[in-house]
């Protein structure tokens, strides 16, 4: 069983327990932005998929919220995790230091069904820190938030880089 760091309201799984949370002095930022992530997924527009995706996000010290919105021609749809990202971005923001996304996923649900997909991996690497975490929601148990913590290093290990000169 994977160690967990325990708040009053919340329970996180520690996906890679050798990652220090020591920048993160403060455990319940984590439930926090979650909360608002959740908030962020009630203004999902999901209507083909009805898999809705909200993410809460600290660029710069920032929060900044995003849900998914889907479109008839699926191409145009654009994932929660993105719409966060660039709405910080938009506020000249430029470093990703945490990132909460909560999803339709029943719970308990397995990491696959809650994690970022691979788009949104390679656009938040361009902007995460090196110590950047994600927290995927995995539902409430017995009135306590529950799910997981994730270096975002582990999440995207061999992330795209173009070579400058």
């Amino acid at each position: 069983m994977p160690p967990t760091l325990e708040t009053a309201t919340a329970s996180w799984n520690l996906v890679e327990p050798e990652f220090s949370l020591d920048h993160f002095p403060e455990p319940n930022l984590f439930e926090s932005i979650m909360r608002e992530a959740r908030y962020a997924k009630d203004n999902a527009y999901a209507p083909y998929s009805e898999f809705a995706v909200g993410a809460a996000l600290i660029l710069g010290g920032r929060i900044y919220r995003g849900a998914n919105v889907e479109n008839a021609s699926y191409g145009a749809t654009m994932c929660a995790e993105r719409t966060a990202l660039f709405n910080g971005i938009s506020d000249g923001e430029r470093k990703l230091s945490l990132i909460a996304v909560t999803t339709s996923a029943e719970a308990p649900s397995p990491l696959e069904s809650r994690s970022p997909c691979g788009l949104c991996r390679q656009v938040m690497s361009e902007f995460a820190t090196a110590n950047a975490l994600v927290l995927l929601d995995n539902g409430d148990v017995n009135g306590r938030l529950t799910g997981d913590i994730i270096p975002f290093k582990t999440l995207f290990p061999f992330q795209f880089r173009l070579e400058k000169e």
